[in-house]
């Protein structure tokens, strides 16, 4: 790999970041904070690329070798080389050692190229433009233990009916608080179905601190009136009430609060998958 691939690879790479974080596609990896660092990462790339290869063809413009002249005796001279004298043999008898102009070559200085395993580079780069990955589902859900962590405080909840949550507010109200603030209130929550080993249905949200590579599950238990098929990885949108029923993950041993479900539509994919609501 040279310096001109080496730019090319970096400019195509600040490229993917600028498209990825100009679109929704970024939401796949990391959370959506992020993205005026991702926008910066990729101009930045871009800008050392080019300047990359603008430094490159200037180097090599300045050492490219100039065409060779004619000297007074017909013999091609390079046209940085002073003129000389001729040459006789020394008092020895034996011939001198040529000159550099005699038309001999001296030996290539050792050539240092750069390591080949850069092409590696080129794997992610390819991965990014070519494949786009579909958020976390069930299958990462099933076999990851709950992450559900208590609450700092339990903010007061608008009067709407009924009352809109987020899978991680709801699942920390109703096992850490016992379901005070929700007494009483009919909610709406919106996540994708996982099933568990022996069927329980889980409603679920990958909940992220910074990307993907850290995203959790938080599962809610559905009882009630659940729809008698239900896909995994398919998106819901519950409407249900507070039920103190509760159970332990099978993975982590982690806390599952449950939901009585009353009404279950299906959802569209949100443009973003991932619940961010416990690093706010």
């Amino acid at each position: 790999m040279n310096r001109q691939s080496q730019s090319a690879v970096l400019f195509l790479l600040g490229a993917a970041l600028l498209h990825a974080g100009a679109t929704d596609l970024y939401l796949r990896y990391v959370k959506a904070g992020l993205r005026p660092l991702l926008l910066a990462a990729g101009a930045v790339l871009i800008v050392t690329a080019l300047a990359t290869s603008w430094y490159e063809r200037r180097r090599t413009k300045r050492h490219r070798p100039r065409p060779a002249r004619r000297s007074a005796d017909g013999r091609e001279r390079d046209a940085r080389a002073p003129s000389a004298a001729p040459r006789t043999d020394d008092e020895a008898g034996a011939p001198l050692a040529p000159r550099p102009d005699d038309g001999a070559t001296a030996p290539a200085a050792h050539a240092h190229p750069e390591p080949r395993v850069a092409w590696l580079l080129v794997l992610p780069l390819l991965a990014l433009i070519l494949v786009a990955p579909p958020a976390l589902g069930s299958y990462s859900a099933t076999r990851t233990g709950t992450a559900l962590q208590e609450p700092l405080a339990y903010p007061s909840l608008p009067a709407t009916d009924p009352l809109p949550l987020g899978v991680v507010d709801y699942a920390g109200r109703a096992f850490y608080d016992h379901g005070r603030t929700l007494a009483g209130r009919e909610v709406r929550l919106t996540g994708f179905v996982a099933l568990d080993h022996d069927g329980t249905p889980y409603l679920v949200r990958m909940a992220l601190n910074c990307c993907a590579a850290d995203a959790q599950p938080v599962k809610i238990g559905l009882t009630g009136r659940i729809p008698p098929v239900l896909q995994p990885d398919a998106w819901l949108t519950v409407t249900g009430v507070y039920t103190p029923r509760t159970a332990r993950d099978p993975v982590n041993g982690g806390p599952i609060p449950f939901l009585e479900v009353t009404r279950a539509t299906p959802a569209p994919t949100p443009e973003d998958p991932y619940d961010e609501s416990w690093n706010n």
